[in-house]
């Protein structure tokens, strides 16, 4: 028994880093103190990213269409771009949730766009408690570490998977490994990742992103359709040197440390 409650005292500081496999998993209370980086790949968390990059003024999450609609309704007409999906099916009059074919929209550079999806932007709204709050991708995974580790030092680190549908995702979670692998080379994982973290490093380490994206059943559904090049954008590591961080009730491009 003295030596569980010594093995106990041994790992009982928190997990620096700590993996939320599904939105419906958030508390919101016990973010505050923490840093939350959210990661839904396929599409939400790469959309912003990308439209960030394309030269979206601001992204601003929604929790389903009919807030986007009334955002939009505040807002001049002509002055903003409106995009979503809602349970993957298209939703009358918003542009495309998929990262490549909404930046490919004619004029998108300039204006603020207001964005609605079923999971990635629900997670994030949810995750407003946290100190810093990041939406990340596999495109931006290291730039997003790069200014959390610098503009957050020692503060924990809860890495949100979106999920869908209340299950985990399985391209949100090889993300999320990919993170935790990013981040290992500076932590004791005995004693600084929690299980999760550790299983979705294991999940990372199995396969190759294109792979484990594709196969994935969001991943299966897309390529299904032709649109093989949007997953193979979103299966992209580090392609974009972009922080996109929540500010209020935008998420805004940070500078790069």
């Amino acid at each position: 028994m003295k030596d569980l409650v010594r093995a106990r005292e041994r790992f009982a500081p928190a997990p620096l880093v700590h993996v939320v496999v599904r939105k419906e998993d958030i508390d919101p209370e016990r973010l505050a103190g923490r840093v939350a980086i959210v990661l839904d790949i396929l599409f939400a968390t790469t959309t912003i990213v990308t439209a960030l990059a394309a030269g979206a003024t601001a992204v601003i999450p929604a929790e389903d269409q009919h807030e986007a609609r009334r955002i939009a309704a505040g807002l001049p007409a002509g002055s903003y771009h409106i995009a979503g999906e809602e349970h993957l099916a298209a939703i009358a009059g918003f542009a495309s949730p998929l990262p490549l074919e909404l930046t490919r929209t004619p004029g998108f550079t300039g204006k603020p766009l207001i964005y609605s999806t079923t999971n990635g932007t629900v997670a994030l709204r949810h995750a407003q408690l946290a100190d810093a709050v990041y939406a990340a991708a596999l495109c931006n995974a290291q730039a997003t570490l790069d200014h959390a580790v610098a503009h957050h030092p020692g503060k924990p680190l809860v890495i949100i998977c979106a999920g869908s549908a209340g299950a985990l995702n399985l391209e949100d979670f090889h993300a999320a490994g990919c993170l935790v692998a990013l981040l290992a080379p500076g932590l004791d994982p005995e004693r600084e990742l929690s299980d999760t973290a550790l299983a979705a490093w294991a999940v990372y380490r199995a396969e190759d992103a294109w792979t484990t994206i594709a196969a994935s059943r969001i991943g299966r559904i897309v390529c299904g359709v032709g649109n093989d090049d949007e997953v193979r954008h979103a299966a992209g590591l580090n392609t974009i040197d972009l922080v996109a961080t929540l500010v209020g009730e935008r998420i805004v491009r940070s500078p790069t440390p």
